[in-house]
């Protein structure tokens, strides 16, 4: 696994935990402890398109052909914003920031596309599974990247699974 498939998981788990309320605290506050509320509009604002879905691809496929390990996940106690995100992301390896570069993302960009990416595929999977539909937080819910996902499902899955 690449730092940004790492990047990548350890968004599907902090959405994992607002959306699906698997951490009652983060639950109960319907966002991660810490964003502000401009964070918190530019997450469910950000809307997917076909240009950003396929440099996320492209950058996730070149970092697992170059190499780059997995990293840890960020350090929550330091993140208090989708910026502190970002930062923690890029510094988890020196290759990360120049691949994010060079596929058109700002570090803060390349965050809020992966998690509206991860956000829409959980909100999908919960139109199908009654345990998750009731626990979906709809502070996330983003209509045009549901209905992104749902038209993309075959490219999703393949990046989600490493082809």
């Amino acid at each position: 696994m690449s730092a940004l498939d790492r990047v990548l998981l350890v968004c599907r788990a902090a959405l994992l935990a607002l959306v699906l309320g698997a951490v009652p605290q983060l639950h109960a506050q319907a966002t991660p402890p810490g964003l502000s509320q401009s964070d918190k509009q530019e997450i469910k604002k950000y809307t997917l398109n076909d240009d950003v879905f396929g440099r996320l691809a492209a950058a996730t496929r070149e970092a697992r052909a170059t190499g780059i390990p997995p990293q840890g996940a960020p350090d929550s106690s330091k993140v208090h914003s989708l910026s502190d995100l970002a930062n923690q992301a890029m510094a988890a390896d020196p290759r990360i920031p120049a691949l994010v570069k060079k596929y058109g993302f700002t570090p803060r960009e390349f965050m809020l596309a992966n998690i509206a990416l991860m956000n829409a595929i959980m909100a999908v999977q919960a139109r199908n599974d009654p345990a998750l539909s009731g626990n979906l937080n709809q502070v996330w819910v983003n209509a045009d990247n549901i209905r992104f996902v749902e038209a993309h499902q075959s490219d999703v899955q393949a990046l989600l699974q490493g082809r």
